[in-house]
């Protein structure tokens, strides 16, 4: 099976979950983020722990910082964190504070120099987020849109020493309706570097067709906090 990146996305602290990327729609999870930790490394498909800083994302620079600290002393598995991220001294930063790899967003998307850069000191600790309307892609905590489409970014990034890309749709984020087959897909095709399906997904059945497609990792929000997402996996 696929690795399972679950993912623990942080507001003041607390492990929370957004719909559509709508900062209106904030729902508390039932574990904290040190609990979540803990359950997730129970479970043997669970190969790192995806960890975002929403108001960093939001604000264009990190803002849970202690927290995220604290998380990645607690973590048994390797961590990824993203958010904010949009310098070198942060890339920096997080590495020195334990880090297994980071997460770049916005500032990779806009800034293709900076990110190549950043790939060539940092080789497969890197992973470029492109979240997406559909093939659409978001920036700013998907508060705007870019005027490239996701194959069109693919294609231009393809020969970039990044740990891999991770694909969102945004339509499909926090609703528990199924992640986007069909462009995850696509992007698998074109795609020199590993796709990590994210957004949507619900079930093991998910998981295994994201697998069947070619996916080399899932990140999963909401499902995680359901323990028949788990007994599912184990069926």
């Amino acid at each position: 099976m696929i690795e399972i990146w679950p993912a623990i996305d942080i507001i003041d602290g607390q492990n929370v979950r957004l719909t559509e990327g709508n900062y209106g729609t904030k729902e508390q999870m039932k574990r904290t983020p040190e609990e979540a930790i803990a359950f997730y490394a129970t479970h043997p498909q669970v190969k790192r722990i995806h960890i975002i800083d929403l108001i960093g994302a939001k604000q264009e620079s990190p803002a849970e910082q202690n927290t995220i600290q604290q998380l990645i002393e607690k973590s048994t598995l390797p961590v990824e964190i993203g958010g904010g991220i949009r310098t070198l001294e942060t890339v920096l930063y997080y590495f020195n504070i334990g880090a297994d790899y980071l997460i770049i967003g916005t500032k990779g998307l806009t800034d293709l120099a900076w990110l190549k850069s950043i790939t060539l000191e940092f080789p497969g600790r890197i992973y470029l987020a492109v979240d997406a309307f559909k093939e659409d892609i978001a920036l700013n905590g998907w508060l705007e849109t870019s005027k490239l489409t996701v194959t069109e970014m693919i294609n231009t990034i393809n020969d970039y020493p990044l740990g891999g890309v991770i694909y969102t749709d945004i339509t499909k984020d926090g609703k528990l309706n199924g992640p986007n087959f069909e462009i995850t897909e696509k992007l698998v095709q074109i795609s020199k570097l590993p796709i990590i399906a994210s957004g949507g997904v619900r079930n093991a059945q998910d998981i295994k067709k994201l697998e069947a497609i070619g996916a080399h990792a899932a990140i999963v929000g909401k499902a995680c906090n359901n323990d028949a997402f788990w007994e599912g996996l184990n069926d």
